[in-house]
């Protein structure tokens, strides 16, 4: 029997890779419908002003009668702190009637399936938004044991960065006390590179975008398996039944 579902995904106005990297890992049947967040530049305060539109654009994707809403961008899912991830969804989901969740809620809600605690956080950011993003994993139970980031403001450079920083900055914050590696920022290239350095590394690696299609997936019941983008959608499957809710 196919699946068929849509997903409801807000973006950064300036992401160039979220959508394209959804596309191809999506299954067959489940379709993508987009709608966008004002951001320029990866920064504090930008990143702060992208919530202004959440409810307009929350609305607009409702009604292409979507099965979830996913806010599929990883600093606006975790700039407040501890639970403003799901504060965002609440939000949305007030909204629009429709269930909700972001990059950062599937983000530990992959930990947890995968029982990781510790990790080597990489990054397309600055040393300041990299920090605000291992301070938001910390005070949810995971420990940071490297990180670094690439250092990038303007988003549609982060969008031009090549798939092999992904690849080369996730092998140099991995280290023997991560049990997975993460990369964040959904407009940085990363899931064509995800297997070559899980083999590489010997453990996980978890991108945001894989995360987040693996939340939306999750949101509307998919139990398929996705080969070619890391352990965690290649084991769909037999990981829904360890996921904590």
């Amino acid at each position: 029997m196919s699946f068929t579902g849509r997903i409801g995904l807000l973006a950064p106005s300036s992401n160039t890779t979220v959508e394209t990297e959804f596309f191809k890992a999506l299954p067959d049947g489940v379709t993508l419908h987009t709608a966008r967040l004002p951001i320029t530049q990866v920064t504090p305060e930008s990143i702060g002003k992208m919530a202004d539109s959440l409810d307009v654009e929350s609305k607009l994707l409702a009604t292409a009668d979507v099965d979830v809403i996913i806010l599929g961008a990883t600093a606006p899912s975790f700039l407040k702190g501890l639970g403003y991830d799901r504060e965002v969804s609440q939000r949305i989901e007030k909204v629009t009637g429709k269930p909700a969740t972001t990059t950062s809620t599937a983000l530990l809600e992959a930990f947890k399936t995968l029982g990781i605690s510790r990790i080597a956080l990489g990054s397309a950011y600055s040393p300041t938004v990299n920090d605000i993003c291992a301070s938001f994993l910390e005070a949810n139970g995971i420990k940071v044991v490297a990180k670094d980031g690439l250092n990038v403001i303007d988003n549609l450079q982060i969008g031009r960065l090549d798939v092999q920083t992904a690849y080369d900055l996730g092998k140099k914050v991995d280290c023997p006390d991560a049990q997975a590696v993460v990369l964040a920022c959904t407009n940085w290239k990363s899931m064509a590179i995800i297997e070559r350095l899980e083999q590489a590394i010997g453990k996980p690696v978890l991108s945001t975008t894989q995360v987040s299609i693996w939340g939306a997936l999750k949101k509307i019941g998919y139990t398929g398996s996705i080969p070619g983008y890391g352990k965690l959608l290649r084991t769909f499957a037999s990981a829904q039944g360890k996921a904590v809710a």
